[in-house]
């Protein structure tokens, strides 16, 4: 996914946020996405690693959910309605999620073409460990052998990108079974640890394989790491609006374009 414009040649800064609860997840990036339409920061590539949330796009239904609420507490899942395009996806550990928070102003506006570069560099992650991925007409995201292993969904706000990708590393799958994930029936999921068994890579082995792919794919000069700390202070003091578990607080449309639904 090279660019033609000068942006290709500013790195990319990465940051592995560690343990991040979804709500102070979805804060930074509202703040790095203020940061980065304004043009007081570069393109960012955050790695949270999120305790276990399921989150529901713009699209999605309530019929998507299979488990009723008592089962969610008991699980100790939350549940959020987000601006990202796409229905209802699961989050949690041994799962590999990353927010690019890049400027589409500079990279034609062209979502679309965004939002395939994000497939091909998670198809050159898979090749990397001998899995071979595929896109499926239609379905945004990467599937394996008729399963899905990774998930797509992206807001834009003043043409800057946010939400994101998430690719199944060795999480417990039988979360999804709370779902229909991403809105479809009779869908099944997968991940590099079901697929490779003991051989599977380590999520850190992973998030550094991601960001590569990336940083490359989009055509950046290089690949930068930055600390928690640099990302919030690059954030700075607009932390983004409060988030609702359960009941959403609908965008306005005029301000906020969805798409990539993870599918």
């Amino acid at each position: 996914m090279r660019s033609d414009t000068n942006e290709a040649n500013d790195k990319l800064t990465a940051c592995a946020l560690g343990f991040t609860p979804y709500r102070e997840g979805l804060r930074l990036q509202e703040g790095l996405v203020s940061a980065r339409a304004a043009g007081a920061t570069g393109d960012w590539l955050l790695f949270p690693d999120h305790p276990p949330v399921l989150t529901l796009g713009r699209s999605g239904r309530d019929d998507s959910l299979i488990a009723d609420p008592a089962t969610l507490q008991r699980l100790g899942v939350e549940r959020f309605e987000v601006a990202r395009g796409g229905d209802l996806t699961w989050h949690g550990p041994g799962q590999l999620v990353a927010y690019p928070i890049v400027d589409l102003s500079r990279r034609g506006r062209d979502l679309h073409r965004f939002l395939r570069g994000l497939e091909r560099a998670l198809i050159r992650v898979l090749e990397a460990y001998r899995v071979e991925g595929r896109t499926v007409a239609g379905r945004t995201g990467v599937w394996v052998e008729g399963r899905k292993i990774a998930s797509i969904g992206i807001a834009v706000r003043r043409w800057v990108s946010y939400h994101g990708l998430a690719l199944n590393v060795a999480p417990d799958l039988r979360f999804f079974d709370l779902i229909h994930p991403c809105g479809l029936r009779g869908i099944h999921m997968t991940s590099l640890a079901a697929l490779m068994g003991a051989s599977a890579p380590p999520l850190a082995a992973v998030r550094e394989q991601v960001a590569r792919e990336l940083a490359d794919g989009m055509g950046y000069s290089g690949l930068r790491w930055a600390s928690p700390g640099e990302a919030r202070d690059a954030a700075g003091e607009d932390a983004g609006a409060e988030v609702s578990s359960v009941e959403p607080q609908e965008p306005a449309v005029n301000q906020v374009r969805t798409a990539g639904v993870p599918r």
